[in-house]
């Protein structure tokens, strides 16, 4: 190991002199970010010695592969639901069944496309692999959207978009603020609150881009047309998209290039780590692993169909909203794997790492795939727009001056943990309770008449069902 150490610092710095250790920790790290590592608690240590004594190459290279990519998790368990939600389509399965079993399929996927970004990660370098892990992160959310943009759902997209942002600043990073809080009450937990501060200071400018084409509707009087206040939500909301996307792409040049280090706080605590020289190496090919990623992908976008499908079935057949299945339960399931890994990362006292997963989740799909979406219906001559509406605007305007609230001091205890957590617990009572038709959410909300005459305007297929 120490050989292939030294030859990569040597190709990548050109100093045949650089200790082991920096080295090997740059290596480790290269590609890497939060949510890797906090997938990586959920991956356990393959056995392939029985696979070694297979005598032909291809075969033995092809179980190793499949020992690593689908038994090198502990959630193996749940990837029966895959075949399950496929077989049930087919063979005539409720609509719920199906919907439940492709929600179950997604978490373990989720968590595997992480894995695969990491494994490339190893042969692209750390720059491009953390561009491929800012790129497949949350393939799942983008997914779903997508989807549902197609099936011209735009309600279900907002929400379930905006469910994934609530659901990072609250559920995920609560409950790791809370249990680390409870692990650890003998010693004050300290995290870097630099990195907190580049994701608030993005997250209010999402917020922003959010509140102004909901206040078009306010502004309006009585005789302003409803079609020329829809024109300038829409157009707005399109131009602001444009504008997120940019800052999301300066995000990533100062994560990865210019202020990387800000990023890698939790580097020192490596060297204590019993398993270090273990995942140094890929344990898989380059070409191997592109293959599963697109595999993986390929069946993601296939039970992300499924749940689009089967989402308003459920609803009826649960007696849940929409609004609550979309918000709620979709971030819950969908991304269970890297929600799993901030808390024990929290556990062991890394908070580092808890928050990059938590808010660093948050601002790619505030700033990333919300702006992406809204463009991806602009190509397909869907009008979406950046009004989530009144009662959903003000949950996610809220939650992040709570959450920025909390982390100001670059300390935590569990009482920070627990209150982000009740927040959270509102939150779901409110869109538990929230029965209100899907179909005129502004006019609802908003209680304005001229948002009445919006509503109308942009027609049923903004937010139908």
């Amino acid at each position: 190991m120490a050989g292939i150490v030294e030859q990569w610092s040597a190709a990548e710095n050109g100093n045949a002199n650089m200790t082991a250790k920096g080295s090997s920790r740059e290596l480790r790290h290269g590609g890497r970010t939060a949510h890797n590592m906090s997938s990586s608690s959920l991956r356990k240590k393959s056995d392939i010695r029985v696979i070694q004594k297979v005598p032909y190459k291809g075969l033995k290279d092809f179980l190793s592969n499949l020992q690593e990519v689908i038994l090198g998790t502990k959630l193996a368990i749940l990837f029966p639901a895959i075949p399950a939600a496929i077989i049930g389509t087919y063979c005539g399965f409720s609509q719920p069944w199906i919907f439940g079993l492709s929600m179950l399929g997604l978490t373990p996927l989720a968590e595997r496309v992480s894995f695969l970004t990491e494994q490339l990660a190893f042969y692209t370098g750390p720059t491009l692999g953390g561009l491929l892990n800012a790129t497949c992160g949350n393939a799942t959310e983008l997914i779903i959207a997508i989807l549902a943009l197609t099936n011209n759902k735009v309600a279900v997209v907002k929400y379930s978009l905006l469910g994934s942002i609530l659901s990072n600043l609250l559920l995920v990073l609560g409950t790791s603020l809370f249990c680390g809080g409870i692990a650890n009450l003998r010693r004050e937990q300290r995290f870097d609150r630099k990195q907190a501060d580049v994701n608030f200071f993005l997250l209010l400018m999402g917020l922003l881009c959010h509140l102004l084409p909901m206040l078009f509707g306010y502004v309006a009087n009585g005789e302003t047309p409803a079609g020329l206040i829809a024109d300038m939500s829409l157009n707005l909301s399109r131009a602001s998209s444009i504008v997120m996307l940019i800052a999301y792409i300066a995000y990533l040049v100062f994560q990865l290039w210019t202020h990387r280090q800000l990023f890698d706080a939790q580097d020192e605590d490596d060297e204590y780590d019993d398993n270090v020289a273990e995942e140094e190496t890929a344990v898989i090919s380059f070409w191997s692993g592109f293959a599963w990623l697109v595999g993986m992908t390929l069946v993601i976008a296939l039970l992300s169909e499924y749940v689009v499908a089967t989402i308003e079935n459920a609803s009826e057949s649960w007696g849940l909203s929409v609004s609550f299945i979309s918000i709620i339960l979709l971030p819950i399931v969908g991304n269970a794997a890297e929600h799993a890994g901030a808390i024990i990362f929290a556990f062991k006292n890394k908070l580092d790492i808890s928050l990059g997963v938590a808010l660093g989740s948050a601002t790619q799909i505030g700033l990333f795939v919300v702006p992406l979406t809204v463009i991806v219906a602009w190509i397909l001559g869907i009008n979406m727009d950046l009004n989530f509406n009144l009662l959903e605007t003000g949950s996610l305007a809220l939650s992040i001056i709570i959450t920025a609230f909390t982390l100001q001091d670059g300390t935590s205890h569990y009482m920070k943990g627990l209150v982000l957590l009740l927040c959270y617990i509102i939150i779901a009572i409110c869109f538990f309770v929230d029965k209100l038709p899907q179909k005129q959410p502004n006019a609802i909300h908003l209680g304005h008449q001229p948002m009445n005459n919006v509503a109308a305007a942009m027609g049923e297929g903004v937010f139908s069902s």
